[in-house]
């Protein structure tokens, strides 16, 4: 299976979702791990957790340019599944993801900024789907704040049915420190100790999303 996880808004925490997807997956699968951010953040992650021997072991490697459908293609043979970073900015890396993807997660904050942005990736999705009619793009509300009185991530959700080619992921991800610690560490949230349950309660809910 070909995971994508993109946007074109930066710092909407796709790279943190694309590390925790890849390391429980990795748990159960053969996984390649692919870059395609030209930041590379994910391969600085990967660089971390292969020092520091961290199990389960995981491939992660870089793509870049035109012929990033076709080379994600060829890997995808030599593994059970692959989880794509990708950067936030309307890339011809992300447009090359999407046309290989079955699943791609947008995350997104609860913000009219992200708001805007998930107009112009709807658009993106619709085209793709011209090349990959089975392509299924969910918004991750991704940062939501955790009091519990607020409604901006059933606000974003609300707003996201009116667009025509994007759904809502069930799952919601919380503003969690733990998040942030485990990736400076190259670890999931599941691996971080001390374990925060609400973070891998939400983490692995869109694992199971993302993967059924």
């Amino acid at each position: 299976m070909i995971i994508l996880v993109g946007g074109q808004k930066g710092g909407t925490g796709k790279t943190t979702i694309a590390t925790n997807l890849a390391a429980i997956r990795a748990a159960k699968r053969d996984v390649l791990l692919v870059d395609t951010d030209a930041q590379g953040s994910a391969t600085m992650w990967a660089q971390i957790r292969e020092q520091e021997a961290i199990t389960p072991r995981l491939t992660c490697v870089s793509a870049r340019g035109k012929g990033v459908a076709a080379e994600i293609g060829k890997l995808a043979t030599r593994f059970d599944d692959v989880v794509i970073d990708s950067g936030g900015q309307d890339s011809v890396e992300l447009r090359q993801a999407m046309l290989i993807a079955q699943v791609m997660l947008i995350p997104a904050r609860p913000s009219q900024f992200d708001l805007h942005g998930l107009h112009a990736i709807d658009s993106v999705v619709g085209l793709a789907r011209g090349i990959n009619p089975n392509l299924v793009a969910l918004v991750v509300v991704n940062s939501a704040t955790t009091h519990a009185l607020s409604t901006d991530a059933g606000d974003m959700a609300e707003a996201v049915l009116t667009m025509p080619n994007l759904k809502v992921a069930k799952t919601i991800l919380r503003d969690r420190v733990s998040f942030r610690r485990a990736a400076r560490d190259g670890r999931s949230v599941v691996e971080h100790m001390p374990q925060d349950a609400r973070a891998i309660a939400e983490i692995r809910q869109l694992y199971k999303e993302t993967f059924s």
